[in-house]
């Protein structure tokens, strides 16, 4: 997926799967629901869509287990087959290469990684090791055509290990490390991103800069004036909390405030 000026990327999460602390439902009707989720962000005017589990909070750390690659294959094939626009893939925590894996199954576009360079204190634990390598080289296995967009200073973490470099400097060396995107973020799920921040970025590396955090209605056409792209979930979600289901109303003002 090559990502133009104003790509609208929207989130499904996922619901809980199997053998998580708030799982239970059955896979189908997970789907079922990932399914509506994303044709109603196709049928808005969304450019993307971003598969997450994030509902299977507390998360593993890199190792998930067969049941959740399954369930997310699952969910990103019937996903795929229902809309017209590209498909992504996000396996939490730092579940890259099961998340590349699914994406290559199912005709996915993209993915997104966390801790794809440089080493973090997430709620997880410690992502002491950069997937990069590792990532790349079994993307090179594959033949998949598969892009990695990858954080710079992951959500829910502390970054005093990288302290000493600053932003710009963490998202050109994610670049120099074979990104195909960096995503820049707030400091957890819904807060808004620095845009000064992402300006920097942009002008400092070659690569696309997408924001992943944040985003509503009324900041959309300044986050698009300075990013690629925009990935949205919490806005777009009753009252504004990711975990809640889509507002229609809602997902028709983002669109509409981001195309005016």
């Amino acid at each position: 997926m090559k990502l133009q000026h104003d790509t609208l990327i929207g989130m499904v999460h996922v619901g809980a799967l199997p053998g998580t602390p708030k799982g239970g439902e059955a896979v189908d009707t997970i789907v079922d629901r990932a399914v509506q989720e994303a044709a109603l962000l196709d049928e808005a005017g969304f450019d993307a869509i971003l598969l997450e589990n994030m509902h299977d909070v507390p998360y593993l750390l890199r190792n998930v287990g067969p049941e959740i690659v399954a369930g997310m294959t699952a969910a990103t094939m019937a996903v795929r087959q229902a809309v017209q626009v590209p498909v992504g893939v996000q396996i939490l925590a730092g579940a890259n290469r099961a998340a590349l894996a699914v994406a290559h199954a199912c005709g996915g576009s993209f993915i997104r990684a966390e801790g794809f360079s440089y080493a973090t204190v997430a709620d997880e634990g410690l992502l002491g090791e950069a997937d990069a390598g590792p990532l790349l080289r079994e993307r090179a296995r594959l033949g998949a055509d598969v892009k990695v967009w990858a954080d710079v200073q992951k959500k829910h973490s502390a970054h005093a290990l990288t302290g000493d470099l600053s932003v710009v400097e963490l998202a050109k060396g994610t670049a120099f490390m074979g990104a195909d995107g960096v995503i820049l973020t707030g400091a957890s799920t819904g807060c808004r991103t620095d845009l000064e921040q992402v300006h920097r970025v942009r002008d400092a590396v070659g690569i696309p800069v997408i924001v992943g955090s944040g985003v509503d209605a009324t900041t959309v056409k300044a986050t698009l004036a300075c990013a690629h792209a925009v990935i949205v979930g919490s806005s777009l979600k009753v009252d504004g909390h990711w975990s809640n289901t889509h507002d229609a109303d809602a997902v028709k003002r983002f669109v509409d405030a981001a195309r005016c």
